[in-house]
C-alpha cells in the first residue's frame, strides 16, 4: 500500500506540474521567454531520459563475451582439458586460482600462466615448494619463462601440457565477440545531445538576461564541436561503443550550465578543462593498451606523483579549509585531483605483479604518503576517497578480509584524531542531522540547498531561472546536486546519479571477463571513486551523511575535478572487451584472426 501511495503521489506531482505549465502558457500571452521556458523544461526531460536511459540500458545489457585462448591438459585430473579463458591465470591448489589442480604436490598458488597481445605465453613460478619444470628444465622463482603450445609444464608432481585452440575456435573467438556485443548506434544520442546543448544555450540567454556573457555561447558551441570531432575520430578508428562518453558529455554539458548560472565569468575555463580532460582521456586509453609500456614507466609515474604532492605542500594556498590549491597565472589547480589518476594506475597490477611483495609494499608506502600529504593539507574529503579506493585496490589485489579489517581499525582511530584536532571537520559532524538548528551558521548552505531543490520539483525552474547558484557559495561544487535539482528538476538529477551507478556496475561485471587484472582492478578502482564521490556529494549535501565537501564527477564546477573525471574514465574503457567498443583495447584485427587466416 505504501508503494501504491507513493506512485499515486508521484503521478499527482507530474500532473500538477503539467497543469502549472498549461496555466503558464495561458497567462503568458505572447511572452516568448515564458513560453519557451515552460515548453523547454519538458523537452529537456525527454531528451535527458532518451540520452541517459539509452546509454544506461546499453551498458547494463552488455555482456562481456567468454573467450577460450588455449587449453591446459592436466594429467590425471578429473577434468583433463581445462579451457583457459583469461590472458592472465593463477595456477594452484587454492580454489581462488583461475586453474585449480587438486593435488597435494601442487602449492596453493603455484605459478601464473600469462598471454600477451601477440599470442605468446609465459609461465612464472611463485616460489612453490616443489618447483616447476618447462620441457624438463627447472624454472627459477619469479622469472617468466616462455611457453609454446605443445610444451610440457611439470607443476610439482603433475604434468600439464599447453594446447592451442583449433582454427575454428580462433575464428569463433572473434565471432562470439561480435554476436555477444550489442552496441547501439550513437548517432541518435549525439544528435539528441546536440539539440539539448543548443536549447540549453537559448534557455540561458533567456534565463540569465543581462548576466549572460558571450563566452557562454563560445563554451557551448565549442563543446558541441569537441563532441562531434571526438565521435568522427573514433568512428574512423572503427570504434562503435560510445555509452560512457555519451554520459560524460551529457554531464559535462550540465556542468557548463551550472557554471554559467553560478559563476559565468569562469565558463570558458571550465570548457578548456573539458577539452583537456578529453585529450587526457584519449592519451591514457592509448597508453594502457600496451601493458609492457605501463610496467616499464611505473617508476616515472611514481616519481611524478610524489613530486607533484611535494610541490603542492610547498606552494599551496588554503581555500575552504583545505590547503590543496595552487594558483598559477590567476588560475587555481588541485593537484590531489590529478593524483587520483596516478593512484588508480599505480594501484592496478598485472597477475605477475600481484604476487611480488615488493610491488605491493611500494604501492602501500605510496598510499601512506598520499594520506599523509592530504592530512597536512587538511583535505578530509579527498583523503576519505583515497582511503576507500585503497581498500578496493587492496582487496582486489590480495582478497584478504583480515587485512582490510585491520586497516579499517587504524583508519577509525585516525578519523577520531581528525575530529579531535580539525575543528572545521568536527563542526560538520556536529551539524549533521541538525542543519535546521544551525540554519544561519554551519547549516546555512545545506538548508538553502534543500529549499532550492524542493522549489525545482520534478522538472525544474529552467536553466538560469533559479536563485541558489546566484546567492550561495559552493553551489556549483559541493552542493551542485541542489542547483541541478532546482533548475533542471529532480528527474534529470536522479538520472545523472543513475548514470554514475551504471558505470560502476559495468566495471564490477568486467571482473569476470577481464583479460588482465590490471584492467579490472583499474576499472573497479576508478568506478569506486566515481560512485563514492557521488554518494558523498549527494547524501552529504542532503544531510543524510556528514558533509565532506567533495565534487560530483563531471557535473561539479572545477577544472582539476573535470580533468580527473575524464582521466579516470579511461580506465573504465580499458575494461570494455566488447568488439570494437573501446579505444583502450586493440582493434578487431587481433592476433588470433591473423593466425587463423594464415593457417587457413
Amino acid at each position: 500500500m505504501d508503494i501504491l501511495q507513493e506512485m499515486v503521489i508521484g503521478i499527482g506531482e507530474v500532473v500538477s506540474s503539467i497543469a502549472d505549465d498549461l496555466v503558464t502558457f495561458l497567462n503568458a500571452g505572447y511572452d516568448p521567454d515564458m513560453l519557451y521556458t515552460a515548453a523547454a523544461r519538458w523537452v529537456f526531460i525527454f531528451l535527458a531520459a532518451f540520452i541517459l536511459l539509452k546509454a544506461i540500458f546499453s551498458l547494463l545489457n552488455s555482456m562481456s563475451p567468454a573467450e577460450v585462448w588455449a587449453y591446459l591438459h592436466i594429467e590425471g585430473a578429473k577434468r583433463q582439458n581445462v579451457p583457459i579463458t583469461h590472458w592472465e591465470n593463477a595456477i594452484g591448489r587454492a580454489h581462488s586460482c583461475d586453474i585449480v589442480i587438486d593435488n597435494m604436490s601442487v602449492s596453493r598458488n603455484h605459478g601464473t600462466l600469462n598471454r600477451n597481445d601477440r599470442g605468446e605465453w609465459a609461465y612464472m613460478d611463485l616460489g612453490s615448494k616443489n618447483g616447476a619444470r618447462v620441457n624438463g628444465a627447472q624454472v627459477d622463482a619469479f622469472e617468466p619463462v616462455p611457453v609454446k603450445e605443445g610444451d610440457a609444464i611439470m607443476l610439482g608432481g603433475v604434468e600439464c601440457t599447453l594446447f592451442p585452440v583449433s582454427i575454428e575456435e580462433r575464428r569463433n573467438n572473434v565471432q562470439i565477440r561480435k554476436e555477444d556485443t550489442q552496441l547501439l548506434s550513437p548517432w541518435a544520442s549525439f544528435i539528441a545531445l546536440t539539440i539539448f546543448q543548443v536549447m540549453t544555450m537559448v534557455q540561458l540567454i533567456l534565463g540569465m538576461s543581462e548576466r549572460y556573457e558571450h563566452s557562454i555561447t563560445v563554451a557551448f558551441t565549442g563543446l558541441t564541436i569537441l563532441m562531434w570531432v571526438y565521435f568522427f575520430v573514433l568512428r574512423s578508428m572503427r570504434r562503435k561503443g560510445f555509452e560512457m562518453e555519451t554520459i560524460a558529455f551529457f554531464l559535462s554539458t550540465l556542468s557548463l550550465a551550472v557554471v554559467a548560472t553560478a559563476i559565468p565569468g569562469k565558463i570558458f575555463t571550465q570548457f578548456i578543462s573539458i577539452v583537456l580532460g578529453v585529450i587526457i582521456f584519449f592519451l591514457i586509453c592509448a597508453y594502457i593498451r600496451d601493458l609492457d609500456r605501463v610496467r616499464d614507466t611505473k617508476k616515472f609515474v611514481y616519481a611524478a606523483a610524489v613530486a607533484l604532492l611535494i610541490f603542492n605542500l610547498a606552494f599551496s594556498v588554503t581555500k575552504f579549509g583545505a590547503g590543496n590549491w595552487i594558483s598559477v597565472g590567476g588560475y587555481s589547480l588541485q593537484p590531489s585531483e590529478l593524483i587520483k589518476i596516478a593512484f588508480v594506475g599505480l594501484g592496478a597490477a598485472t597477475m605477475n605483479e600481484l604476487f611480488k611483495r615488493m610491488n605491493s609494499l611500494v604501492f602501500t608506502v605510496f598510499a601512506v604518503f598520499c594520506f599523509g600529504c592530504l592530512a597536512i593539507m587538511g583535505d578530509f574529503g579527498t583523503a576519505v576517497i583515497f582511503f576507500v579506493t585503497f581498500l578496493v585496490i587492496s582487496f582486489l589485489r590480495e582478497g584478504d578480509f583480515t587485512k582490510l579489517i585491520l586497516v579499517l581499525g587504524v583508519a577509525f582511530v585516525g578519523g577520531l584524531m581528525v575530529l579531535r584536532f580539525k575543528s572545521y571537520v568536527a563542526a560538520r559532524f556536529e551539524t549533521w542531522g541538525h542543519i535546521w538548528e544551525f540554519a544561519d551558521t554551519t547549516g546555512y548552505q545545506q538548508t538553502r540547498m534543500l529549499t532550492a531543490a524542493s522549489s525545482g520539483g520534478l522538472v525544474g525552474l529552467g536553466a538560469g531561472e533559479g536563485w541558489f547558484g546566484k546567492t550561495v557559495s559552493a553551489s556549483q561544487t559541493d552542493f551542485v546536486f541542489g542547483l541541478v535539482t532546482e533548475e533542471w528538476g529532480l528527474i534529470i538529477a536522479v538520472l545523472s546519479v543513475l548514470a554514475i551507478i551504471t558505470m560502476a556496475i559495468f566495471a564490477y561485471r568486467s571482473i569476470w571477463a577481464g583479460r588482465s587484472t590490471y584492467y579490472t582492478i583499474a576499472a573497479c578502482a576508478a568506478a569506486s571513486i566515481f560512485l563514492f564521490q557521488t554518494i558523498l556529494n549527494v547524501l552529504g549535501s542532503c544531510d543524510l551523511i556528514p558533509l565532506t565537501g567533495v565534487t560530483f564527477p563531471f557535473l561539479s564546477a572545477g577544472g582539476s575535478s573535470m580533468i580527473a573525471a575524464w582521466g579516470l574514465l579511461a580506465f573504465l574503457k580499458g575494461a570494455d572487451t566488447r568488439q570494437d567498443a573501446s579505444i583502450a583495447v586493440k582493434s578487431a584485427k587481433m592476433k588470433e584472426e591473423v593466425l587463423a587466416d594464415e593457417e587457413a
